[in-house]
């Protein structure tokens, strides 16, 4: 709470982030209040149709953290931010989060992962790890990726949504709650919600080009894609986005000493291709039964370069006949991932509306890599594959919803009391299918080890939750929402966690709100059951189940649940017809957090692995660059902050409309009560605490605005990135690979300018030109001596800018 006093001298020139708002189609307009019977069942009923003058999306009803079918973001007790799909894709940006990350100051994302962390589209909120945000669909729980990131950095253990699956043509706006929202949605809604509405327009056809690359000169990335609207006679529609993406690799490594050339092709973003189609379908039977459905199917081929292997470095591994020049191994994750919802609703049976639906959702990921080799096969059988089949990943997520919700005329209550409850049912699946024998036997293949026989899963839940959701208003202007929920998990048992929200408008000028909550997340099934081995030319790490034989041995004590309490007050602010400031101060007590601790090198991790089947006792760097980890409740954590937006619209009269914006957020993370392992041993070092609290930039702001006049179109902002801190490895030196002393890296403050020039070529066609990061910014430099081989340039687990540079772009868009 101390960066109330601190900064609400920013309140008066700081503007928030706009975004168009959506119009109903004909039919569903006429028949909105027939239609529109649960708050989180309407997600049908916005459309793209608008038009060229920027509207105040705050006036827009929300189906996010209410169950009020009539609340609107400007009037809501908790901060919601509404982002209007078409703004989306007006970044330049092809895929959800790195839009996301442009235009919202609460979101950020790692610079860069490595293996399969870069590849999967995770993001944080109010800085906290991408597992503590619920990503919802039209309203429902969304299936998390089966991919884990295993690698060091801020998203270390994550299986967040991955985003990237879900084409971003298909979306007519995203909802943000920021504000913890368990007691209303269930596990992982300790930062916030994120939900994302489809369109649902019932004509049109709408198509879009996007061509880019950096300045860097590499990286060209295409994304096409179209969206078409049925009317299905006068009460339904059918909505059909379909999505090509394609971007290269990027390369931002240094001079190898090894080779005394910028050959490594370790860093930078892997190379991806992705094709999705998605569908929304609503039909009314009668004026009362609607029938709706609405899925996605995504299918993505992604290759990430491992780190080269140089002659010095073929030699040492006996491979020099094999690759006399060296080589440089390439993951492949070649991937499948859908979401189906189906359900029906209806409203005023036995003076009740109500919603019944179920939804499937999987992610199937089949890991290979090539330009490999694995060492021992070739002492061992002079001949070793070059290509190995590494294993499979796959979860499954099938949740069954029943929403019950009607008025209730109280006579000392201003408006009606709203009454909503329900009951969900998960079923949870995850996976780990072994590799071929060659691909962990002895070496295991270069690069990324197959999975183990003895790291094989087939694990299940089952999760049964209940609910009841209370709100009304007692007076004019106070509001006042109540929500209760119980969980049980079948593996880790049960759950109860509450919220009350209240706001009070004293005037239309001014207006105050506050919640206090409980929440809770459960570990995930690949957190309990997750484990692999990556071998560098220099080390080896890898992730131990910490329910495994090897995971006792260092240490572990199982997995439970993380518990959290959410307290947040804040400020409206109307003083101008057009400008609108809110001020939101937060702050998340977080028990019993789960982490990537329990680190252990040298020869207790060489002995854990030998439990797994693993030997890497042979392993030619420094046994200490061998290490181990496993997942733990590992910590309390305490993270502060503050939130403000304000927006306002100025018309120029001829000289045109504009509409400046701006948003800021504050973020701090303290840990505390470091937890010890059963041999001891405190759980966290000082690099992974850093992982938890100072990574994410301490503050983020984005200011400007947009310009219209005629067939004319200007957007410019500004980013600005607060500093960020992390502990990093030293990979030479007299503390080379030390689990205790790490160099201290500032990331300072950045700042990045968006630029956007678009013209209406026709009624039909417009073109836009423009670049993100136009002045070429970049992270600060690492120290060499920090950076394996001279590979990492810049902090890639920081949650800062983007390790890419300028991005340019041209993007066409036709509508029919």
């Amino acid at each position: 709470m101390r960066y109330i006093s601190t900064y609400l001298s920013f309140v008066g020139v700081l503007l928030s982030t706009t975004a168009y708002a959506a119009d109903r189609p004909s039919w569903q307009a006429d028949n909105i209040k027939n239609t529109e019977s649960l708050t989180p069942f309407r997600h049908h009923v916005r459309s793209l149709h608008h038009d060229n003058k920027e509207q105040d999306s705050s006036e827009q009803i929300i189906v996010t953290g209410t169950r009020d079918p009539s609340q609107t973001a400007r009037k809501s007790s908790s901060p919601i931010t509404v982002i209007n799909g078409d703004k989306l894709r007006s970044t330049g940006m092809t895929d959800i989060r790195e839009a996301l990350v442009q235009l919202s100051p609460s979101i950020s994302r790692e610079v860069n992962g490595s293996d399969q962390g870069s590849i999967v589209d995770s993001l944080s909120l109010r800085g906290l790890n991408a597992d503590q945000t619920l990503v919802l669909v039209n309203g429902k729980r969304r299936h998390t990726t089966a991919a884990l990131n295993f690698d060091g950095g801020s998203q270390q253990g994550t299986t967040p949504v991955d985003l990237d699956m879900l084409p971003i043509s298909s979306i007519d706006h995203i909802e943000i709650l920021q504000d913890g929202a368990a007691a209303q949605y269930g596990s992982d809604a300790i930062a916030g919600v994120i939900n994302i509405i489809l369109k649902s327009n019932n004509k049109g056809v709408n198509l879009q080009s996007t061509n880019g690359g950096y300045y860097a000169g590499d990286g060209f990335t295409t994304g096409e894609n179209i969206n078409a609207g049925f009317n299905l006679g006068n009460r339904g529609f059918f909505n059909l986005s379909a999505e090509y993406k394609h971007q290269d690799r990027t390369q931002r490594t240094g001079i190898d000493p090894r080779t005394g050339r910028d050959n490594d092709l370790a860093t930078g973003q892997p190379q991806v291709t992705r094709e999705a189609i998605e569908g929304n379908f609503s039909y009314h039977i009668t004026n009362k039964i609607e029938v709706y459905a609405f899925g996605t199917f995504t299918h993505r081929d992604a290759e990430r370069w491992a780190y080269l292997r140089a002659p010095s470095t073929t030699a040492a591994d006996g491979l020099s006949a094999v690759y006399p020049t060296g080589f440089e191994p390439v993951e492949t994750l070649p991937e499948n991932d859908y979401g189906v919802t189906a359900g029906v609703k209806g409203k005023r049976f036995a003076s009740f509306d109500w919603d019944i639906s179920s939804t499937i959702g999987s992610d199937h990921d089949n890991l290979s890599d090539y330009n490999s080799a694995n060492a021992t096969e070739y002492a061992e059988t002079g001949y070793t594959k070059k290509r190995f089949y590494l294993g499979t990943y796959s979860n499954q997520q099938w949740t069954n919803n029943l929403d019950v919700r009607r008025p209730v005329d109280i006579a000392p209550l201003y408006k009606p009391l709203n009454i909503a409850f329900g009951a969900e049912y998960r079923h949870e699946t995850y996976a780990m299918h072994t590799g071929e024998p060659w691909s962990y036997i002895g070496s295991g293949a270069q690069g990324y080890q197959g999975i183990t026989p003895t790291s094989r899963v087939d694990a299940a839940r089952h999760v049964a939750a209940a609910y009841v959701d209370f709100s009304t208003q007692f007076l004019r202007g106070w509001q006042f929402d109540l929500a209760g929920r119980f969980e049980h998990y079948s593996d880790v048992g049960n759950a109860h966690t509450g919220k009350i929200s209240t706001r009070y408008d004293v005037n239309r000028y001014i207006g105050f709100r506050g919640t206090a909550s409980t929440g809770f997340r459960a570990p995930t099934l690949a957190e309990e059951n997750f484990a692999n081995l990556t071998v560098s030319p220099n080390y080896a790490n890898g992730q131990i189940s910490p329910n495994s034989a090897a995971a006792r041995y260092l240490g572990s004590t199982g997995l439970h649940p993380e518990t959290s309490t959410n307290f947040s007050v804040g400020m409206i602010l109307n003083p101008l017809p057009r400008l609108h400031v809110n001020v939101d101060a937060y702050t998340i007590k977080i028990k019993h957090r789960v982490v990537d601790g329990g680190v252990y090198n040298g020869q207790m991790a060489i002995n854990a692995y030998k439990f797994n089947g693993i030997d890497v006792s042979g392993f030619g760097a420094d046994p200490n660059s061998v290490s181990a980890q496993f997942f733990t409740n590992g910590a309390n954590t305490r993270t502060t902050g503050l939130d403000i937006t304000a927006s306002y619209d100025t018309d120029f009269g001829r000289i045109g409309h504009f509409t400046w914006d701006a948003a800021v957020n504050f973020n701090h993370t303290n840990v505390s009560d470091i937890q010890k392992d059963g041999n001891g041993n405190p759980v966290l070092n000082a690099q992974q605490i850093n992982y938890i609290s100072t990574e994410n930039p301490a503050n983020k702001l984005i200011f400007g605005g947009t310009w219209r006049k005629g067939k004319w179109n200007v957007s410019v902002h500004e980013i600005r990135y607060g500093h960020s801190t992390s502990n990093l490895t030293y990979v030479s030196g007299p503390n080379a690979w030390s689990n205790s002393v790490f160099y201290e890296q500032v990331n300072k403050p950045r700042f990045v300018t968006n630029l956007e020039i678009g013209y209406q070529v026709l009624p039909q066609l417009h073109l836009a030109l423009g670049g993100n990061n136009i002045g070429n910014t970049y992270p600060s430099r690492v120290p060499v001596n920090t950076s394996d081989y001279n590979n990492n340039k810049y902090d890639t687990g920081s949650q800062q800018l983007s390790e890419e540079g300028g991005f340019y772009y041209i993007r066409a868009d036709f509508r029919i």
